[in-house]
This record gives structure tokens, C-alpha cells and sequence, in this order.
């Protein structure tokens, strides 16, 4: 199953990487885990493919995560940002 060519006007983010290193995954494990080459997860994780809907569902599946935890239309902030809010709390 090929990824989804990436659209100019509506891209597709991801937390892929920071998923990955969280659970000590390597991209090799995760894309067996999907059932995909590893080039696939790169193109993924660096935005060069989106993902088909079924395999946005099974890359979840793996995280036990719903889809908007790991795919969004807006870039994601970075975790650090929203545990420490600025002024230092």
C-alpha cells in the first residue's frame, strides 16, 4: 500500500519521531509493526507522503493514540510549550 502524495495547500503533520523515540521504536519496528517498508515511515515522518486512511488507523492502532493525537492540519506545538507556560508556571 503506497502513501498518499503530499498536497500543497492542506499538509498533513505528524508526531511520528516523537512517538517513535517515546516508545523505543525504530522506524524499521514500526513500519513492520504496519505492515510497510521503512522508506514509507520516513517520507511519512518528513512529510514527503501522507498516509492513506488505513494506514493512518493502523500507525494508531500501534500507538494506541486516536488520529487527531497523531495526525493534524495544524503543526503541533512542541511539548515542552505546552507544559511551561511562558513567565515560567
Amino acid at each position: 500500500m503506497s502513501p498518499v502524495r503530499r498536497g500543497k495547500e492542506l499538509p498533513i503533520y505528524n508526531r511520528l519521531p516523537v512517538l517513535r523515540a517515546e516508545r523505543g521504536l525504530s522506524r524499521a519496528a514500526l513500519a513492520t509493526a504496519v505492515e510497510v517498508n521503512p522508506q514509507t515511515i520516513g517520507a511519512l515522518e518528513r512529510g514527503d507522503h501522507y498516509p492513506s486512511l488505513d494506514l493512518a488507523f493502523r500507525i494508531c492502532a500501534v500507538f494506541d493514540l486516536p488520529v487527531e493525537a497523531v495526525f493534524s492540519r495544524e503543526p503541533f506545538t512542541p511539548l515542552s510549550t505546552q507544559v511551561y507556560r511562558e513567565g515560567g508556571t
